[in-house]
């Protein structure tokens, strides 16, 4: 399973996303660790992304995302059944995936993607950004994320205004895991 945890800048994607995956024994990855240096530099400097500058990021999840289900159905067609090795843990990504368009890339790159909304409000998530320190991300791109973001339809949707391991709690119990 590959769950994808979405949503603006400051929604506590990472946060959640190392909760979750300790949780459940699974891999956890941050998108951010996908951007090209380009887009990385870009943000830093306050400019929002473009869908031109998100596509390289892009491919670079769908990739990821496709290897791990690739190395998933390998190992259980050989009906081994000692322990899970890491390639079959559930595999937990933190990224923005702010469009519909993005989302369905995604999604088609493995068999079983769950997407987890992390919302919360504009005001709360300024908030936890003017207090997080030594992110590439500004502040100031928040009102760019909102204008960009999708609100999904097909993703679960969880408020933000809880603790990481509630939130992680909820999302473990709302997917049956």
């Amino acid at each position: 399973m590959t769950i994808i945890l979405m949503g603006v800048a400051g929604s506590g994607k990472t946060t959640v996303g190392l909760e979750l995956a300790r949780i459940l024994g699974g891999v956890f990855q941050d998108g951010d660790e996908f951007h090209p240096p380009a887009n990385l530099s870009k943000m830093s400097r306050g400019e929002p992304l473009t869908d031109e500058d998100r596509q390289p990021w892009l491919e670079k999840l769908g990739d990821a995302i496709a290897k791990r289900s690739r190395h998933d159905i390998a190992k259980r067609s050989r009906h081994d059944i000692a322990a899970l090795t890491e390639g079959e843990k559930p595999y937990i990504l933190a990224c923005s995936a702010l469009k519909q368009e993005y989302r369905h890339f995604l999604s088609r790159k493995a068999k079983n993607v769950k997407f987890i909304y992390l919302k919360g409000s504009k005001d709360f998530i300024q908030q936890r950004l003017a207090a997080r320190e030594n992110h590439f991300m500004p502040p100031s791109l928040l009102e760019s994320q909102f204008a960009a973001l999708e609100e999904p339809q097909d993703a679960l949707i969880v408020d933000i205004r809880a603790t990481p391991e509630e939130i992680a709690a909820e999302i473990v119990r709302r997917l049956h895991l």
